[in-house]
């Protein structure tokens, strides 16, 4: 064979090994790629759906509102249209799968055969041709070797023969040779072929698919751009009801004996009072005190003292006698604590609760036989007034409510007990008891 024949055989070859071992198995992983593919494309879909599916439930919630009803709506708006556009896209794989995918991976498992089958046989076509090709050129050589002898007129006829058989078959070989080559490269080129003209139409299907989602979206998007331009602006309905709570309501206020502004308005404020006291309580006389007249006036819970008390040192604690009337600043019990004001001279300060016991309750004193332990909870159930005031002006008392040697003295001495009932380490909670006498023993008086 000539240089050109054997180029063009050697083309033929390759392009046959070309297609069988580049070409199909890369055809066979695009297909493995095409299936993952859809399957990115499956899951992007679903997770949009349940990305679009929670905002459409936060539109629901904002529909219920007054001002952002509209918002609402639009984000359910945009939430179906996104979700329709999802439903192209999967239409639209579902197609990529069934013309492309599926197609190539049917016609790889049948390629693979054919194109083995066929340069399987070209090959052995080509060695046939090629040894009768071989066998012409030996027979055409020994005809001229015996026709350099004595009867070379003999072997002419014979050289002429052989010489057209050579000739026929140099040229049947060279058009195999040719037509091999054309069929190889045509195979190969019909292969690429298809492959371009699916994924053409795969082109325009995406592109139409982008088209109609295009529409989809901008059909509604100027509309729903307006619903959130301005932030601040509400609805006219929502800012009467907003204007009309901001009128202001007028109170006609009650007269008041008391020259101060303040307590004229907590008493102008102040809801009417049910009648607290017996008749001894209502005769008594009015205190110049202010605080006092404001006290008398919304009938603030009042104690009689069952023992003396002294304050010593400390004046955060309200010193008193046996008997005494003190109104409560603050009706609640702090730790066996209470504040007060002595109703006889206006003085304030902390007191223990066991020292005293409800206006209403019959007197108490030292030399008692038999009487029922006072509970501190018996002034509770009187109204509560606003203290808020006192609360932010007193002083709170110390750990205990006398000097350091007065303490040591008292715990020492055989006619008082003190009791630390200490809740949380709150040092309010010490309640000193006194002492009676019952049935000639010394039991203490709470």
């Amino acid at each position: 064979m000539s240089r050109s024949v054997e180029e063009v055989y050697k083309l033929t070859e390759s392009t046959y090994k070309c297609v069988m071992e580049q070409f199909n198995p890369g055809l066979r992983n695009l297909v493995n790629l095409g299936k993952n593919y859809e399957k990115s494309v499956a899951a992007m879909a679903l997770a949009g759906k349940l990305y679009f599916d929670a905002m459409s439930k936060i539109g629901e919630s904002a529909a219920v509102s007054p001002v952002s009803r509209e918002l609402g709506v639009a984000l359910m708006e945009i939430s179906e249209v996104h979700k329709k556009v999802h439903l192209e896209l999967e239409e639209n794989f579902k197609r990529f799968h069934r013309e492309i995918i599926a197609e190539l991976d049917r016609k790889t498992d049948m390629d693979v055969k054919y194109m083995t089958a066929t340069f399987k046989r070209y090959q052995v076509e080509h060695k046939m041709k090629q040894d009768s090709l071989e066998r012409s050129q030996s027979d055409l050589k020994k005809l001229r070797r015996k026709s350099q002898g004595k009867n070379a007129n003999k072997y002419e006829n014979k050289e002429s023969e052989c010489l057209e058989t050579l000739s026929s078959r140099q040229m049947d070989m060279q058009l195999f040779i040719a037509d091999g080559c054309k069929e190889a490269l045509l195979e190969e080129k019909r292969r690429f072929c298809f492959l371009l003209d699916k994924h053409c139409m795969f082109s325009y299907q995406i592109a139409s698919f982008h088209d109609k989602a295009r529409d989809i979206l901008t059909e509604k998007l100027s509309s729903w751009q307006d619903q959130c331009n301005d932030a601040t602006d509400l609805p006219e309905s929502v800012l009467t009801m907003i204007e009309g709570v901001r009128t202001p309501i007028s109170i006609t206020p009650l007269p008041s004996p008391s020259p101060s502004r303040k307590q004229y308005t907590l008493l102008s404020l102040l809801p009417s009072l049910p009648e607290h006291g017996n008749s001894e309580e209502n005769n008594l006389p009015r205190s110049v005190s202010v605080a006092t007249g404001l006290n008398n006036i919304v009938k603030r819970p009042r104690v009689r003292t069952i023992f003396p008390h002294t304050a010593g040192n400390n004046k955060t604690l309200l010193s008193f006698d046996e008997g005494d009337v003190i109104v409560l600043l603050i009706p609640d019990e702090k730790d066996g604590w209470m504040y007060g004001e002595l109703e006889k001279n206006g003085k304030r300060g902390w007191f223990p609760s066991s020292y005293s016991c409800a206006l209403s309750e019959p007197l108490m004193n030292n030399n008692s036989v038999s009487a029922a332990p006072y509970r501190s909870r018996s002034v509770v159930n009187l109204h509560h007034q606003d203290t808020e005031t006192d609360e932010a002006t007193m002083v709170l008392p110390p750990s205990d409510y006398c000097d350091a040697p007065q303490r040591n003295n008292n715990t020492s001495s055989t006619n008082s007990v003190i009791i630390n009932n200490h809740q949380g380490g709150n040092p309010f909670a010490t309640v000193r008891l006194r002492p009676t006498v019952t049935n000639g023993r010394s039991s203490p008086i709470i």
